[in-house]
């Protein structure tokens, strides 16, 4: 099996402290799927403190004979996007994506070129913002070796001819346990550990440091799976703050998902916040 892109590195521990949470939000997800093949997506969610009210619109199309796959989006904020990509055509392991978007009302456009190649040693991966004034270069790999992960991640900035960007990573992944750390562009400082204790339960630890700051970020989490149809979420962060989350599948297609974020250091005060979502798929 090919190494994970490095943006996927450390993914299972952030999934812990990700998932299932929507403080201070009421998301509301539908999918279904035509006969044609065409999936469809649609996202309605309300910010409940400033009442805010966003909704996304997803149509994807894969012609599997051909590798290909075609998506486009639209949101509230009127923006349009289109991917395009091409997957295992020219050779097996590489993906090419065309990533373009445009703003209707501004006029603002952009382009983006992205390759992928994955090999079972290694993943390379390449982003190119078209930008006319001067693109963008971003690219990152990883290498893998008896379950040890080492990754490279840069951006390149052609218009100043100036690296922007250089992070570096190392991993371990196991059957039940995966360990990241990370160095961002030698300032910030980051780790991970993720653990299945049992069948039904998983934990996970991130610790986060900045160079020239005595603060350090330290979080704990879990997730308890009672059931195949409902679960349990709980993590805490040095900042005393407290989430939880349930989860429930009511019947096929139907997830309903509670979440809450407790400021465990100023309870009296409030500013404590609620989330739901309720996911239906058809």
């Amino acid at each position: 099996m090919a190494p994970p892109t490095y943006g996927d590195l450390g993914k299972s521990a952030r999934d812990v402290f990700g998932k299932g949470f929507h403080f201070g939000l009421v998301k509301l997800e539908a999918k279904t799927t035509s006969a044609t093949g065409v999936a469809f997506t649609s996202t309605f969610t309300q910010n409940l403190a400033s009442a805010k009210v966003l909704g996304n619109l997803e149509t994807k199309y894969k012609c599997k004979e051909h590798g290909l796959t075609l998506t486009e989006k639209w949101n509230t904020d009127n923006t349009l996007s289109t991917d395009i990509t091409l997957e295992d055509k020219i050779c097996k392991g590489l993906k090419l994506t065309l990533d373009t978007s445009l703003a209707p009302q501004t006029g603002k456009k952009s382009a983006v070129a992205k390759a992928t190649y994955k090999h079972d040693k290694c993943t390379i991966n390449a982003d190119v913002n078209l930008d006319p004034n001067g693109p963008v270069v971003q690219g990152a790999a990883v290498a893998g070796y008896q379950g040890w992960l080492a990754g490279y991640q840069m951006s390149f900035d052609t218009a100043k001819s100036k690296l922007t960007r250089s992070n570096f990573a190392l991993g371990f992944t196991a059957k039940d346990l995966t360990v990241h750390t990370a160095v961002l562009d030698g300032q910030q400082f980051s780790g991970s550990v993720f653990s299945k204790v049992a069948p039904d339960i998983e934990g996970a630890v991130e610790v986060g440091w900045t160079a020239g700051s005595n603060a350090t970020k330290f979080a704990l989490g879990a997730k308890y799976s009672v059931d195949k149809d409902s679960s349990f979420r709980a993590k805490v962060n040095n900042s005393s703050e407290v989430g939880l989350g349930y989860q429930q599948r009511i019947r096929d297609g139907v997830t309903l998902t509670l979440s809450s974020m407790i400021d465990a250091k100023n309870f009296n005060q409030g500013g404590h916040k609620l989330g739901l979502c309720l996911e239906l798929e058809a």
